[in-house]
């Protein structure tokens, strides 16, 4: 089926995993729907407030701790109503996709094994593992180093063999910074161009005047 020539290209938000030393391309996973609404908070660090000097009330030692949270919903529906009876989604629904988020957070099989058989032969020290650096994006403006810290799925649906064709999955994430990850790292780079852009978009805001404040100058 042609699409309409004055329909839009509609981007999608997602997740992207690159080799934290290489900088290689390791998956990509857009969501299928993007989320309606995306929260974000910041943790300001400043000197000053509670238990802070008073004297130092206005610097700042650091970049603040953003976090973002959002609802994303996958579903199989119309992959299985369209699919040949060999294909993925018939055979395991939707698992696939899960997966790919899920196994963000698991070291991989193969690194464990290798260091529980260096372990054994006393040959090394077992040190935590390095996984790959997550990247959330959300349009060109916001490509952003994180770390997930939470991460839910709740299975609304299942096919006949109990396969999950539905779920809705929960995620919470941490934007790591230059503090997060030293200078010389890749996600640093990242950062640095994300908040530089944020203040290239704040430099095209006109603001407003003291007039509309109801006041003709600062005291």
């Amino acid at each position: 089926m042609s699409t309409f020539p004055g329909t839009p290209h509609i981007i999608k938000g997602g997740i992207v995993l690159i080799n934290p030393n290489t900088s290689a391309i390791e998956r990509i996973i857009t969501l299928q729907y993007n989320p309606d609404s995306l929260t974000r908070s910041f943790q300001i660090k400043g000197m000053g407030g509670d238990g802070g000097e008073r004297s130092e009330a206005l610097r700042l030692t650091g970049p603040p701790v953003e976090s973002i949270k959002l609802e994303a919903e996958i579903d199989a529906t119309d992959q299985l109503e369209t699919a040949r009876n060999d294909s993925t989604v018939v055979q395991v629904g939707i698992q696939p996709q899960l997966a790919a988020l899920e196994t963000i957070f698991y070291p991989k099989s193969a690194q464990l094994q290798l260091n529980n058989t260096l372990a054994m032969i006393g040959t090394i020290e077992i040190i935590p593992m390095e996984t790959s650096l997550t990247l959330f994006i959300w349009n060109k403006n916001r490509i952003l180093p994180v770390r997930i810290t939470e991460f839910s799925i709740t299975e609304e649906a299942f096919d006949v063999n109990l396969n999950p064709i539905r779920a809705k999955v929960s995620l919470g994430m941490r934007v790591l910074s230059v503090e997060d990850l030293g200078f010389d790292h890749k996600g640093s780079g990242l950062y640095m161009s994300y908040q530089q852009n944020k203040e290239r978009l704040a430099g095209l805001f006109t603001g407003g005047t003291l007039s509309q404040l109801g006041i003709t100058a600062i005291p």
